[in-house]
């Protein structure tokens, strides 16, 4: 892989390297030549690098040598990691994080000396050009698989997006696109539209596929025919089908609105539904006394 000019000498501290995520930037950054300081703690974590070949590196000793320092930990964790890596950076570097949530809530503090940066993968698309079937088996992307990016300088000069938009297009790469927004746009996508809305939704798809077996369709045939559908619905609502549902489709639609989705449901993305969102994500414990919109006070 082909590193950047712009990145060329640079080190990357990678916060969290051998987790879930961390492992999927790891490989990526094990094919450039940027010299690259793998930082983590947990027990199963370490294996994972071992298993790489790769020796972590004490966070004392390698976030004061990076320009950019990734943090590759659960959004829970930031708030309370996130003092120690900021005080130990050294001037004009940049700190990274792969989700809005931290910067959105303000958990982050602030120095006028380093830059901030979030970056997230769009994911590989459901409609692709992809032939290659490991790629078309590549579902989270970053590995075989092009998906498209969406970055966001939080603070910093405009070099500090450069340079952070050169190295997310290296960890999450191959790239369809790379788009900039800004953190409060990057939230309003995640978790509002992709994770409040999307993922609740498909999860209900799944228990609708489920409550059709109950019923006594066979399971295969239930599976194809959801997953079928799936690929015609996606292509109509995206604008790729050429052609609209049917006027009883549509009628059923509007059943299934009235008596599964709530009139005000777009409320979600509301500024202060967005903040809610978060917080309760951080801090789950939080959801049952979360406020229902439209609700009653």
């Amino acid at each position: 892989m082909t590193t950047p000019t712009l990145l060329q000498g640079q080190t990357i501290v990678l916060i969290g390297a051998g987790g879930k995520m961390g492992c999927r930037i790891t490989d990526n950054l094990m094919k450039t030549d940027l010299r690259f300081l793998p930082v983590e703690t947990g027990a199963k974590g370490r294996e994972n690098l071992e298993a790489r070949g790769l020796v972590p590196v004490p966070q004392e000793m390698a976030v004061p040598q990076g320009d950019i320092v990734v943090m590759a930990v659960p959004d829970v964790l930031i708030g309370r990691l996130a003092g120690g890596i900021v005080s130990a950076m050294k001037p004009g570097s940049l700190l990274m994080l792969l989700d809005p949530a931290a910067a959105y809530l303000d958990q982050l503090p602030l120095r006028e000396d380093i830059g901030y940066l979030v970056s997230h993968p769009c994911h590989p698309p459901v409609f692709s050009d992809e032939t290659d079937p490991e790629a078309r088996r590549d579902f989270f992307g970053g590995v075989k698989a092009k998906q498209s990016i969406v970055t966001a300088l939080m603070k910093g000069p405009e070099s500090d997006f450069v340079r952070g938009e050169a190295l997310a297009c290296l960890q999450y790469g191959p790239i369809l696109r790379s788009h900039r927004i800004t953190v409060e746009q990057m939230a309003i996508l995640e978790p509002a539209m992709a994770e409040t809305v999307s993922s609740m939704l498909v999860t209900v798809m799944g228990q609708a596929l489920e409550a059709a077996v109950k019923a006594g369709v066979p399971e295969e045939a239930a599976r194809d025919f959801m997953l079928g559908h799936i690929n015609v619905q996606l292509g109509i609502v995206l604008g790729r089908a050429g052609y609209n549902f049917s006027d009883a489709c549509l009628t059923a639609i509007e059943y299934g609105r009235r008596h599964i989705i709530r009139e005000d449901w777009e409320s979600v993305f509301r500024p202060e539904s967005v903040r809610e969102q978060i917080d309760i994500m951080l801090h789950p414990e939080r959801l049952d006394n979360a406020s229902v919109p439209g609700s009653q006070a």
